[in-house]
């Protein structure tokens, strides 16, 4: 998939602690997701999802399929 980060507005979760060990989001134009380490600050890799992809790990996430067993 190729897609084009310009103009992407990153955010972060009000949840997440003050020394950047965390993740970042931007709700790209095209309408895909894109996700990045907040430390990397766009150095590292950054993982892009289709929102069908996205919708799908939200509603898990919502429900509990990734917690701890």
């Amino acid at each position: 998939m190729k897609v084009d980060y310009e103009g992407a507005q990153w955010r972060k979760s009000r949840h997440s602690g003050p020394d950047g060990n965390c993740v970042e989001v931007a709700f790209l134009r095209d309408g895909n997701v894109a996700v990045r380490d907040t430390k990397d600050r766009g150095a590292g890799p950054v993982l892009a999802f289709a929102p069908g992809e996205w919708d799908a790990f939200m509603s898990g996430v919502t429900e509990g399929e990734f917690r701890r067993a």
